[in-house]
């Protein structure tokens, strides 16, 4: 999976939690991919594997 597919995959989450929580806003949701990559960086630091290599393995779950 590339970058444009987990960004569209994001945006259509994005969207279907705005649409079932309509209190989120925008800066609600930008933090939570703030988290995200804040996780991402921590399991490259601990693990030592590059980011495509994680989302693969995220993929195949």
């Amino acid at each position: 999976m590339n970058n444009d597919q987990i960004e569209g995959k994001w945006k259509q989450v994005k969207g279907e939690f705005k649409q079932k929580y309509g209190k989120l806003t925008d800066d609600d949701v930008t933090y939570s991919e703030g988290k995200f990559d804040e996780m991402m960086g921590r399991l490259q630091e601990k693990t030592g594997k590059t980011k495509e290599e994680l989302r693969d393995e995220i993929d195949k779950w």
